[in-house]
């Protein structure tokens, strides 16, 4: 009978916290993850094989993980975080070892059925270890600079791990998630300006020891018709396939960059063009603002939360996938170098997708959650 009774409420807590799950964020990814079928579908000359078949499979999968990523308590992904970031960070260091080379960088681990990419997992980890770290500290203690030694260093050593690979659009979001989290938690704006001003009096220190294609990619920003081409290729195809998109497209799998394969990477890095050449700048704007709607979610999860924990680890998520968006519009577009950032949900890629849904699953916990208070220093070391 007890045993019974237990069941019972174990079965109504799980149905409870279903029926919270935030059902406009869910039809929401829904809808960018189809246009994301669509753009690959195209790519693929009107064909579901090789890419739109298992992007939709790969979402399908997600999204089974991002609900049961909401299902679990916020306070067992406190305790867990520090866990997942090592475990991140032990995959970063086994690349090196362990590592295959795909696209002329060691960044991939084949396990047999499957092939992750450990960078992936520590931008999600890294946001979590460093939201736990900040959890329940004062803001006496965060305006302390010997206090923010450590949180620096969870940004820095995966940062130079994932250089030696090399991927340097990687390392920039890291830096840059990681930057988020600091704001977020309440860190003044002098020491970012003081951080801005030491990363650029290195800059030249940098430059030297940045591979021959990293400095190349620079070079090519700054005049991509240098090489047109060479190394220049890939940003003036973009242009060209958004440019002669127009105002309404070209029509579905009507895009002549894409499928006379003159935009390289159609179903990676510049999927966004090839979906803005086919829909216009009317498709771009309405995709775009699938995104803004997105990010106003997570900004209204993060608000909601009652625990300081679970404000800065949704806002944080939110702020990774908006540093997507932002990243690979203006690489596609020409405003940044092409650092081979994925538009989340639309681009090709299967750790990056899996990763980015761990994450929304656990913005939605956060969301059921919201509720729950969580005392300063629960669960152990650090916060």
């Amino acid at each position: 009978m007890l045993r019974v009774a237990l069941g019972s409420r174990v079965d109504l807590s799980f149905i409870r916290k279903l029926g919270e799950m935030n059902f406009g964020l869910l039809l929401l990814l829904c809808m960018i993850a189809g246009i994301g079928c669509a753009v690959l579908y195209s790519a693929a000359g009107g064909s579901f094989d090789p890419w739109a078949d298992r992007h939709a499979l790969r979402f399908l999968v997600g999204l089974g993980l991002a609900t049961a990523v909401a299902m679990i308590d916020l306070r067992t992904w406190l305790r867990w975080a520090y866990p997942i970031y090592a475990l991140g960070f032990a995959l970063l260091v086994l690349v090196p070892i362990l590592g295959v080379v795909g696209m002329g960088a060691r960044r991939w681990i084949d396990l047999g059925p499957i092939t992750i990419q450990p960078s992936e997992i520590m931008k999600i980890g890294l946001i979590l270890a460093l939201a736990r770290f900040f959890h329940g500290r004062a803001l006496d203690e965060i305006w302390k600079i010997r206090w923010l030694m450590i949180p620096i260093a969870m940004i820095v050593l995966p940062v130079g791990l994932v250089m030696k690979q090399p991927d340097l659009g990687t390392a920039m979001l890291l830096m840059a998630g990681g930057g988020i989290v600091f704001l977020l938690s309440g860190v003044k704006l002098w020491k970012f300006a003081v951080a801005i001003v030491g990363a650029a009096a290195v800059v030249p220190v940098a430059w030297g020891l940045m591979h021959d294609y990293q400095r190349q990619r620079v070079l090519t920003f700054l005049d991509p018709d240098a090489d047109p081409l060479g190394a220049g290729y890939h940003i003036l195809q973009s242009k060209i396939a958004l440019g002669s998109g127009g105002i309404l497209g070209k029509g579905f799998l009507q895009g002549t960059q894409s499928h006379l394969n003159f935009l390289p990477e159609k179903q990676t890095d510049f999927a966004f063009t090839s979906w803005a050449e086919e829909t216009g700048l009317l498709g771009a704007l309405v995709l775009l603002g699938l995104f803004l709607l997105l990010f106003a979610y997570g900004h209204a999860i993060s608000l909601r939360s009652r625990s300081q924990f679970g404000r800065i680890l949704a806002g944080g998520i939110n702020g990774l996938i908006f540093l997507y968006v932002f990243i690979n519009t203006a690489m596609v577009t020409g405003l940044v170098p092409v650092v081979g950032v994925p538009m989340p949900l639309i681009s090709y890629g299967g750790t990056a997708m899996l990763t980015l849904m761990f994450g929304i699953g656990l913005m939605m916990s956060v969301w059921i959650h919201r509720d729950v208070t969580i005392p300063r220093h629960a669960g152990g070391l650090g916060g």
